[in-house]
């Protein structure tokens, strides 16, 4: 028996030792379509298979905390292009009934974002995106009652390859996006 666990318990540590990132997560990104601000279709995770990627949910009504997660998100993007790191960026609308593609291009412009690098995505249901972002990202959301504002999570998360989400950050906290940058260049 106790051989038994020594090797279980060795299996455990070797399996583990393969990321040069402290991975917080691990889960698959569910498959997932919608369209981005330019109404290109993308088919999640398939079209970053590969890839490293960094994702969020956020909203165009928001009036808490989605400014200065996209605020955050648009340092980040700025920071990978310095320092010569491919790793595209998705913002998911958690509105996508209010969130057109036009909209949402609208808002990617007020943080300049890089639309060649930056999907904002949209072209699914309410209930679509909160599983995706219940079962892939371990984030719950919900509509308020008698409101257009909605609860969702302030991570941002670190997207591996293979389709896993193997890591999380505030998305809310500017010195993260150099927790994100660091990791990034550990893992490319």
């Amino acid at each position: 028996m106790k051989h038994l666990l020594w090797m279980i318990l060795v299996i455990i540590m070797l399996t583990s030792c393969g990321s040069p990132i402290d991975e917080t997560m691990s889960r698959d990104v569910e498959s997932f379509e919608g369209t981005n601000q330019h109404g290109e279709e993308i088919s999640f995770p398939k079209q970053y298979e590969g890839e490293y990627w960094v994702a969020n949910l956020i909203f165009t009504r928001c009036d808490t905390v989605c400014p200065p997660m996209t605020s955050n998100m648009s340092r980040l993007q700025q920071q990978l292009s310095e320092s010569n790191i491919d790793a595209p960026l998705v913002s998911f609308s958690v509105d996508p009934e209010y969130d057109t593609e036009k909209k949402l291009e609208e808002f990617a412009a007020q943080y300049n974002a890089d639309l060649d690098t930056w999907d904002f995505m949209t072209g699914y249901s309410f209930q679509d995106i909160k599983e995706l972002s219940i079962k892939s990202f371990q984030s719950p959301l919900k509509q308020l009652d008698n409101s257009d504002q909605m609860t969702h999570g302030t991570n941002f998360f670190l997207i591996n390859p293979d389709g896993k989400v193997i890591k999380s950050y505030d998305g809310t906290k500017a010195d993260n996006m150099n927790d994100i940058l660091e990791d990034l260049k550990k893992v490319q």
